[in-house]
């Protein structure tokens, strides 16, 4: 898997708003994630996770500090440098965000429009994804007719399917019983182990803890409590 450092937060901090709306909501972040690593991200609500994981996936553009992403500063970069980052990590969210007007092979076949190859190729890739996350038999089903398990996996085949660099997941098992949620997980490290990719996986869910290779802990905008959890 090697030790490639991916993603470097030096210093970072976040504000809201100007002048005397202004609020500050991260400080002084510092953050290294390397190649394979699985690291898991908790911390009570409004604590700014969810601000923090849209930072490092270039949805919006970092404040102060620096923020590289895969080489990239990110610190006051422009929307098109942001767009190009975006290619390279992959979105898991807590409500899955497919499509119900397509089948779950053509969600996740929308994930490789960024990505120089033929419709046949994403076509195969698509399925073949989908085989991984044990979803080969659903591959034609449109997403009303999918438990909440399998709707969050289809979201992992979509986050999966280009290979990419980075996973960031929000909450991907919060609306999933014990069993499902552990099962969709586990599904997520195996793949990107195999992929050689790094994940960030913000979560309030105790019972999924021990994937991680190590635990970092945001409340009132301060990251804290880093330790590893495996050798």
């Amino acid at each position: 898997m090697g030790s490639e450092s991916l993603i470097r937060l030096e210093n970072v901090s976040h504000f809201y708003g100007e002048g005397k709306l202004k609020k500050q909501t991260l400080f002084d972040i510092n953050l290294t994630l390397t190649a394979g690593e699985i690291v898991i991200m908790t911390g009570p609500s409004g604590s700014g996770k969810t601000t923090l994981l849209t930072l490092i996936g270039g949805l919006r553009s970092a404040q102060t500090g620096s923020l590289k992403v895969l080489g990239k500063e990110l610190v006051g970069a422009k929307k098109k440098q942001l767009i190009e980052v975006r290619r390279y990590i992959g979105y898991i969210f807590q409500g899955h965000n497919l499509l119900d007007c397509l089948t779950a092979q053509q969600n996740v076949q929308m994930a490789m429009e960024l990505h120089p190859v033929s419709e046949k190729e994403a076509k195969t890739l698509s399925f073949e994804m989908l085989t991984a996350v044990g979803l080969s038999d659903r591959a034609h089903y449109h997403p009303h007719y999918l438990s909440g398990g399998q709707k969050q996996r289809v979201a992992i085949a979509r986050a999966l399917v280009s290979h990419p660099k980075m996973i960031l997941a929000d909450e991907p098992t919060a609306a999933l019983d014990g069993k499902s949620g552990r099962a969709v997980v586990e599904v997520m490290q195996k793949l990107a182990r195999e992929q050689g990719c790094a994940i960030l996986l913000v979560t309030h869910d105790n019972r999924i803890l021990d994937v991680a290779d190590r635990t970092i802990h945001l409340e009132d905008g301060y990251l804290s409590n880093q330790r590893l959890l495996t050798p």
